[in-house]
């Protein structure tokens, strides 16, 4: 175990908290250093506005348009965490090939002539599979995450988290911070929502406005690390949208009262291939709706309208870092900063924080109208060229256009399907129920838990023909049921409830029943204090309506099996078939639960972007050519209560939280799921689908993403 705590400390001394900015362009020579008002790269002062875009959750082939777009949007940097639990699967097995490449995602930036922001972390959160920490870590003996012990000295947003871990926490930011900045790197470091910063690491703030911050010692610039222009989406959950209106008030609020350095999370939200989501629930697309959507193509009219900000804003850099700044009052709501220099030239932002009641500013005896909610930026202190209400870009339609699954020749499908429980022999047994988690230690999402009881002829149940009643209750977060082998239902969790219960009337005959239970992960917790200590799995199995009343199977023999028996063949991969019989057929059998299906596929027409088309099926995992596309569940979105209603029209007006703008009630969380075209092959591409519960693959469709300007 020594070895194991050697790796981890190896790995952890030069990342922990955040790195915080520097040049790729001259890193030799462009020192970075700060004052009250901005950064400084080698000598000047800058402004930065930064596009958050996390390269896993992209793939290298779409790197470079990603930059470029972002650049074109306006931004100077581009911003990304570094994610552990990526690069170092296991202890001391490191990983930077494929989408992990981080040196070739800085070297795009850097080719781009941009800055880079790097959050090490390497605790994230970021709705990322347990905060982006390995899971190995939490069964290093004596580790407590984020918490002042030996085998973690990491960090990243801690300032909410501290208290909760006493007198060890404040010892433990600290150390963080007096670490990081002894190791002399020629960056500045900070830490956002730390408010307790110590004086050599600037605090930043996170939200979805900033302007009213202050960082926590006057000798710091004004810096915000995360402006969220849209929120995450869970399976079950509604589409939240936030309109671009809000968004560019919020940024040209923060520069108005002396913001230095903004950054978007996200630009580009991307995709969480594979099981890398977190959560737990969050869905494999990671759009955001971010100015950049999932597929890389521009968000309009929000990508349009902030960079129309963002060159406003632009116009007064050089006033906004050197001049001397005023604040006048023009009425109830009204408010002007204004920004000049000893030659009297000035820069001037007015705005109107009413959010209901648009209204007239009288500026230097000119009048200007400044509508509810918005910012007018006069880089002259004379002429309006940019109000944040008032959208002047273009809008876009956006269509997944279908096509079927096709093949040069006529298609042929493969198809194996599981038998419900274990195959094989049993991993272990024990008289009790297991924590799913601590079990599979997240090497797979599943864990079959399976007993069986005896039932006798004289149960009166039988000669009435009635059922008795299968009572679950699970920590979460997903559970298929299988009685006798046959698929009994689904129970399951969501995003803001992860228990669950399950309450089912079940099928019996006389003599042995089999009870397979089918637990399953949906992303692990990824942010909170002792996060890395929320279960998953059952917690109690009974039986009502015998004739002894309650059968309690909690404390009975079960049997564990970690894994489906297609994981274990590794029948995801290119040309394996796993040593398993398949099935070859034109018509793939629908509504098979446990099933898997291969077929060989030509890639869509066309060269836009491609989503998979999963309203057809159930729940489950799906590769093309051994790359990990990840979990589908175009589970139907649902009102948390009778009032919460979605929207037809957003009023961009006054403060957003996430549950604002919802849309997509009664439709699938997800329906299209991205496969990036470099994954496919000009003909011969293996498609490979686990489906849990059953649905119909003769339905699913590749969609190319078509968006017009309107």
């Amino acid at each position: 175990m020594k070895r194991v705590t050697k790796s981890i400390a190896s790995s952890v001394i030069p990342v922990v908290a955040i790195v915080f900015l520097f040049s790729l362009r001259a890193i030799a020579a462009a020192n970075v250093t700060y004052d009250h008002r901005s950064l400084s790269i080698g000598g000047r002062r800058q402004l930065i506005i930064s596009a958050a875009i996390h390269y896993p959750r992209s793939v290298p082939a779409m790197w470079p348009s990603l930059v470029q777009t972002a650049k074109e949007g306006g931004c100077n940097a581009i911003e990304s965490y570094v994610f552990w639990n990526g690069h170092e699967p296991s202890p001391g097995k490191y990983y930077f090939g494929g989408r992990y490449d981080i040196v070739k995602f800085i070297k795009t930036v850097q080719q781009a002539g941009m800055h880079m922001i790097l959050r090490i972390g390497p605790f994230v959160a970021a709705e990322w599979n347990y905060g982006g920490v390995p899971v190995w870590l939490h069964y290093v003996p004596g580790t407590v995450f984020r918490a002042d012990n030996e085998p973690w000295k990491v960090e990243n947003e801690y300032g909410y988290y501290e208290r909760d871990y006493g007198e060890g926490g404040k010892r433990y930011a600290q150390w963080s911070a007096s670490m990081a900045v002894s190791q002399n790197i020629g960056v500045p470091w900070m830490m956002c929502q730390q408010w307790d910063a110590p004086a050599t690491v600037i605090s930043t703030c996170n939200g979805f406005y900033c302007d009213v911050f202050t960082p926590n010692t006057p000798d710091k610039p004004k810096i915000w690390t995360e402006n969220w222009p849209g929120w995450f989406k869970t399976f079950g959950g509604r589409d939240p949208h936030r309109p671009a209106e809000d968004i560019a008030y919020s940024v040209a609020r923060f520069f108005q009262k002396g913001g230095s350095v903004h950054n978007y999370y996200m630009y580009h939200g991307g995709t969480n291939f594979g099981r890398t989501s977190g959560g737990p629930f969050i869905t494999t697309s990671y759009d955001y709706e971010a100015p950049i959507d999932e597929y890389g193509l521009p968000r309009l009219p929000k990508w349009g309208h902030l960079k129309n900000l963002h060159k406003a804003i632009m116009l007064s850099e050089n006033m906004l870092i050197t001049g001397e700044h005023r604040n006048f009052t023009l009425g109830p709501s009204l408010e002007a900063d204004v920004y000049t220099d000893t030659s009297g030239s000035c820069a001037a932002f007015l705005s109107n924080s009413d959010d209901k009641v648009d209204k007239t500013a009288v500026f230097r005896n000119t009048s200007y109208h400044l509508p509810a909610w918005s910012v007018s930026i006069l880089p002259d202190c004379k002429n309006e060229v940019f109000n944040t209400a008032k959208v002047t870009s273009k809008s876009s339609k956006v269509e997944m256009l279908p096509e079927d699954l096709k093949s040069a020749s006529s298609l042929k499908w493969q198809v194996f399907s599981e038998k419900p429980g274990i195959w094989g022999e049993a991993d272990f047994v024990k008289n009790e129920l297991v924590d799913h988690i601590n079990t599979t230690k997240d090497t797979t999402d599943y864990l079959w838990y399976t007993t069986s009881i005896t039932v006798s002829d004289n149960e009166e149940f039988l000669k009435k023909g009635s059922r008795p009643v299968l009572f679950i209750e699970s920590k979460g977060h997903t559970l298929h049921v299988f009685i006798n082998k046959e698929y009994l239902g689904t129970a399951t969790g969501n995003g803001t409830h992860v228990p669950f219960k399950l309450k089912k009337s079940v099928s019996l005959k006389a003599g042995e029943n089999n009870v397979d239970l089918l637990s399953m992960t949906v992303g692990l917790s990824n942010a909170g204090s002792f996060y890395e200590w929320v279960g998953a799995g059952l917690t109690s199995v009974s039986i009502k309506g015998l004739n002894n009343g309650t059968l309690n199977l909690t404390n009975s023999k079960w049997s564990y099996k970690l894994g489906v028996q297609g994981e274990h063949l590794g029948l995801f991969k290119p040309g394996n078939s796993g040593g398993v019989k398949w099935t070859v057929t034109a018509k793939p059998p629908k509504k098979q639960p446990l099933t898997w299906y291969k077929v060989i596929i030509d890639p869509p027409s066309g060269s836009e972007p491609v989503g998979l088309d999963m309203m057809s099926m159930g729940k489950g995992m799906a590769w093309l050519n051994g790359e990990e596309i990840g979990r589908y569940w175009p589970r139907i979105a649902r009102k948390n209560s009778p009032n919460d209603e979605c929207v037809k029209e957003c009023d961009y007006r006054g403060k957003f939280m996430p549950d604002k703008c919802n849309t997509g009630c009664g439709e699938p969380s997800q329906r299209w799921y991205h496969v990036p075209r470099s994954w496919f092959k000009a003909s011969g591409n293996e498609l490979v689908i686990f489906e849990e519960k059953g649905g119909n693959p003769l339905k699913m469709k590749l969609s190319r993403r078509k968006v017009s300007a309107v």
